[in-house]
């Protein structure tokens, strides 16, 4: 179930930081309240995610995935596409969490 929560926490989190650059410093009313709204849901559904996940490995995979989706989101909303190199560090941060999965004895499988 653990698995369901962090999908709806780093869902939650990818829409709310979208979100962000679309409130324009807070400045828009309805994509600020979906910052605030994205953010309580991801942090109520990772605060369940904790209950059972080491803090480090269910934000490395929050924070790897998340970094991943909102640069693919962003790339489609704001035309904000990213370059080979930023593409080959998100690589990267993924290969670490699929390692973390895969290999480390703190996962939770």
């Amino acid at each position: 179930m653990w698995y369901l929560h962090l999908g709806i926490a780093i869902v939650a989190e990818v829409i709310a930081t979208n979100a962000l650059k679309a409130s324009e410093g807070f400045t828009k009313l309805l994509p600020s309240l979906v910052v605030v709204a994205g953010y309580g849901v991801a942090f109520f559904f990772l605060s369940l995610v904790l209950k059972s996940v080491p803090v480090g490995v269910a934000y490395a995979i929050w924070a790897g995935l998340g970094i991943v989706l909102t640069a693919l989101l962003a790339a489609v909303l704001f035309k904000q596409f990213p370059d080979w190199p930023a593409i080959l560090g998100m690589a990267m941060i993924v290969g670490g969490v699929v390692v973390i999965n895969l290999f480390s004895k703190t996962a939770v499988h």
